[in-house]
């Protein structure tokens, strides 16, 4: 059975092994078949309130519903990642790990109500329909989007290739609605994302799914040619508000600026199940000098990547806090019927930190300057602020959430124009410009 995890890619899932019977192993037999017992006798519970629920409730119940929502509850108490999903929410997560599905290229948001436009993705058939940034979606096939929210919305545009889908548009500058008609396509979303700011290459990464590597990858070559390897003075690994995704992507994205060592290890209830992922010779950059940036919003596979580079010494982690999702969940498909999301590990950064419910310190700490009507919205709990958390497992000390305030301004982003700063005075040799934390 092939498991998935947002997290992990092939998680171990326990297996067992033969032993030898001693009187050690016949009284904890003893023991299991007591506690064996017990356990089936809170099973019949169960069956029993099903029951009164099936036959007495005041309107008939859909027995099925039943059954997800109490395996979810079961699940749900142990810690807030694992989870049941049904059989749409496991297609959904398997197109969100993928990074392609069939639509229509465009990035949306929703606001006031209605689905507004925050980019129509090159070369696609929103690009080529001409749809514009800031056009609100008011319709989709007929259907007033009011009401809606983004997820549904989204759904809605999103169907099989060759399709076809009418979306209702409002424009600012046009009094009358436009009305256009888009056929589907295979969409790839971008993970990576990059971008020249004079001799420094800038690489955005907005989530961890099959596709990041190769857009990292690409990246990479197309900033160093463009800048000119000679005058490249290092690149800027933006990871702010990247949620995670995928364990072997963010493998192969600290592996892409190593040569050599461990990039994560994880470790389950079971010692001999510790798995430990070492990279490979080939550094992308040719060793050029890195800054990573991080918020509270930066989180899981994120924080595997600067937890190695900062491990290593191999890259300058700056920002703020980061949340602090240092579990693993492996997703357990259950044939049609959906899936598991269980936890079923920690990880722990090269030097053998657990970075749960702690997060990762910046080398250098910046703070964003916040608008006054965000102040006090911007932070995140953080891991530690969610209900029911795994604990650490090892240190006392758990810390809230961070800022994740990113402005929209580059000119106005204090962590970027930092990593800016600290690129130049590395290749110049000159002193920090910026404070490292304490």
């Amino acid at each position: 059975m092939r498991k998935l995890s947002l997290l992990i890619l092939g998680a171990v899932v326990g297996a067992g092994g033969a032993t030898m019977v001693s009187q050690t192993t016949l009284l904890s037999s003893t023991s299991a078949i007591a506690a064996s017992a017990d356990t089936y006798r809170q099973l019949s519970l169960f069956g029993d309130v099903f029951e009164k629920i099936r036959t007495d409730y005041v309107e008939k119940p859909e027995e099925s519903k039943l059954v997800e929502s109490a395996i979810n509850g079961m699940l749900t108490s142990l810690d807030p990642h694992s989870s049941y999903m049904d059989a749409k929410s496991f297609r959904d997560m398997q197109v969100q790990t993928r990074g392609e599905f069939g639509g229509l290229g465009i990035e949306v948001t929703m606001e006031d109500g209605l689905v507004k436009v925050v980019t129509p993705i090159d070369d696609t058939p929103a690009s080529r329909a001409g749809i514009l940034a800031n056009d609100v979606i008011t319709q989709i096939n007929g259907e007033q989007v009011q009401g809606l929210n983004l997820n549904q919305a989204v759904d809605k545009m999103r169907g099989p290739i060759n399709s076809s889908v009418t979306l209702k548009i409002q424009r600012k500058e046009a009094k009358e609605p436009l009305e256009v008609k888009l056929t589907r396509e295979m969409i790839k979303v971008r993970p990576v994302r990059a971008r020249v700011e004079g001799d420094i290459g800038v690489l955005r990464i907005t989530q961890f799914n099959e596709q990041t590597y190769e857009g990292l990858r690409s990246a990479i070559d197309k900033l160093t040619t463009d800048i000119g390897a000679d005058k490249l003075a290092g690149f800027v690994i933006d990871l702010r508000n990247n949620p995670g995704g995928l364990l072997d992507q963010a493998i192969m994205v600290s592996d892409a600026f190593l040569d050599r060592g461990e990039i994560v290890s994880t470790r389950s209830r079971n010692a001999e199940d510790t798995q430990r992922f070492n990279a490979k010779s080939g550094d992308l950059t040719k060793g050029k000098p890195l800054v990573v940036l991080v918020n509270g919003g930066s989180a899981s596979a994120s924080e595997i990547v600067a937890g190695a580079l900062q491990d290593h010494k191999r890259a300058t982690v700056l920002g703020t806090r980061s949340f602090g999702k240092g579990s693993v969940q492996t997703i357990i498909p259950l044939g049609g019927n959906g899936a598991v999301r269980l936890t079923t590990a920690r990880y722990y950064t090269p030097s053998g930190r657990s970075i749960q419910a702690k997060g990762i310190d910046p080398d250098t700490e910046v703070v964003q300057d916040v608008p006054d009507e965000l102040k006090g919205k911007d932070e995140t709990k953080g891991e530690a602020g969610l209900r029911g958390h795994l604990q650490n497992g090892g240190e006392k000390e758990e810390r809230g959430g961070s800022s994740a305030y990113v402005p929209p301004d580059p000119t106005k982003d204090k962590q970027l124009q930092a990593a800016y700063d600290l690129l130049h005075g590395v290749r110049k040799g000159a002193a920090n410009t910026v404070t490292p934390a304490n």
